[in-house]
């Protein structure tokens, strides 16, 4: 069974970015186009992890092959940030994951005390802030999965977090991060053999899942942009007059593209770094 383990709908919230947070959308997709595209694509199972919200499931709820899932944005001890796929929950986990998700020791022990298969997402991308050494301590010992495929990611970064998830023994899993209807199901997770959700769900905690599809593009990220932004427009025909900006976006995606394979680079080199001092020396400890 196949499932694209990473992607949202318009209830994602506003884009984060200053200048647009008040007028423009995450994502614009509805939660039923999406149901019927991921469908279509061949996924056996649907979920969607739209960011710290579960009101898609409104929608989703009574497919019978829907699972209800959610990208919890947290804060780790370093301070910096992290986007923690959470898998299968209930409303009642919702309601927990949002109430812990700035206080990392809670959240973890939430988690871990429900039974609840986790990731951390995009972990060698810049998407969330800066990254700090002791993250990737963490990553490996704190968390039971691992993204390790990214449909908007660089392939660098996609193999980078591929690396860590083999040091830290941890379950693979992967989506296509859609934020538009085109780009969902460019990436899935499969687990072999799987008959039905359950089976599905355990087979990824017992690390039985395949990452499968395809990374990162400059030219699937560029129209992806573009597509948000005219579904900005549509939706708010007065956001038009930020329709110069659209020029802007080749080389923007461009720049961001650089900074994300420079940042990936240099944090596999950290992180390689750490681990071979630790294998030499067991105690020390590397400066975040």
């Amino acid at each position: 069974m196949r499932c694209d383990l990473h992607v949202h709908t318009w209830h994602s919230g506003m884009c984060t970015l200053p200048a647009l947070r008040r007028v423009c959308r995450e994502c614009y997709t509805d939660p039923l186009a999406l149901y019927d595209h991921l469908k279509r694509a061949g996924m056996d199972l649907v979920t969607v992890t739209d960011h710290d919200s579960i009101d898609a499931a409104e929608a989703l709820r009574s497919q019978p092959d829907f699972f209800l899932s959610e990208e919890v944005t947290c804060h780790l001890p370093s301070g910096t940030e992290l986007h923690v796929g959470v898998y299968d929950i209930s409303e009642r986990d919702h309601i927990e994951l949002q109430r812990s998700r700035d206080d990392f020791e809670s959240l973890a022990h939430y988690l871990h005390s429900s039974d609840l298969f986790f990731t951390a997402n995009h972990v060698f991308s810049s998407l969330t802030g800066r990254r700090a050494a002791a993250d990737f301590e963490l990553f490996e010992t704190a968390f039971p999965g691992i993204e390790t495929r990214n449909g908007h990611m660089l392939a660098i970064a996609n193999a980078n977090a591929s690396h860590l998830s083999d040091f830290g023994g941890c379950a693979e899993a992967g989506g296509s991060d859609a934020h538009v209807l085109a780009s969902a199901a460019r990436a899935w997770t499969v687990v072999p053999r799987a008959r039905d959700k359950q089976e599905y769900l355990d087979g990824l905690r017992a690390g039985l899942g395949r990452v499968r599809g395809a990374t990162g593009s400059y030219r699937i990220l560029t129209r992806d942009i573009l597509l948000i932004g005219l579904s900005m427009v549509r939706e708010n025909p007065l956001t038009a007059v930020l329709a110069p900006l659209a020029l802007a976006v080749p080389a923007v995606t461009a720049g961001n593209y650089l900074l994300e394979s420079v940042f990936a680079r240099y944090w596999m080199a950290r992180y390689m770094r750490a681990r071979r001092l630790k294998a030499v020396c067991p105690i020390a400890e590397v400066a975040a």
